[in-house]
């Protein structure tokens, strides 16, 4: 029964390719050649197809329908496998790439806290350094108030022996002289 509808095909396809030529017009020499082309094409595409069918023929496995539902869901699984593992691989590799990251960020915080202690402490250490200018900048202060102090008394008790000279001077007769001159 296969090989009479075969033979039916067979023959329905060259019925309808040798139709579908004009018959009337005589082709132009481009076109006919692509004609000739084409009609050989469809022979060795009839003989192609032969050849499948009688391939098919003797190597087909018929099996039924249990058989073929189990042998189908085997086959989805294993796509579903497939499919499901590669899913895996790219999680891994996403996983992978967010531990790197995460170690990364690790450092850089490690790294960030360090320079941080870092400008705590040269903080701390010009605070101190500012502190300890202060306080030598307040006893140079009072150093230099002390120092005017005694300058003052000393120009004080200058002025009162300079005073006390001139007012000995005069009490001497050193006053007196002058008055006469």
């Amino acid at each position: 029964m296969a090989q009479t509808q075969r033979d039916k095909s067979a023959v329905s396809v060259a019925s309808s390719s040798s139709a579908s030529l004009p018959s009337s017009a005589p082709p132009s020499a481009p076109s006919g050649e692509r004609w000739g082309s084409a009609i050989g094409n469809l022979g060795e595409l009839g003989a192609n197809v032969e050849s499948l069918q009688k391939l098919l023929a003797r190597k087909a496995v018929f099996v039924d329908d249990d058989v073929f539902s189990k042998a189908s869901l085997a086959a989805d699984q294993a796509r579903s496998i497939k499919v499901l593992d590669q899913r895996v691989q790219s999680l891994e590799r996403e996983l992978d790439a967010a531990i790197s990251a995460a170690a990364r960020a690790r450092t850089e915080k490690r790294q960030a806290e360090a320079a941080q202690r870092a400008a705590e402490q040269r903080a701390q250490d010009v605070t101190k350094e500012l502190e300890n200018t202060s306080r030598v900048f307040q006893l140079h202060m009072e150093e230099l108030r002390t120092k005017q102090q005694e300058i003052a008394k000393r120009d004080s008790d200058i002025k009162f022996l300079a005073g006390f000279e001139q007012l000995a001077w005069f009490a001497s007769g050193g006053g007196a002289l002058q008055e006469k001159q």
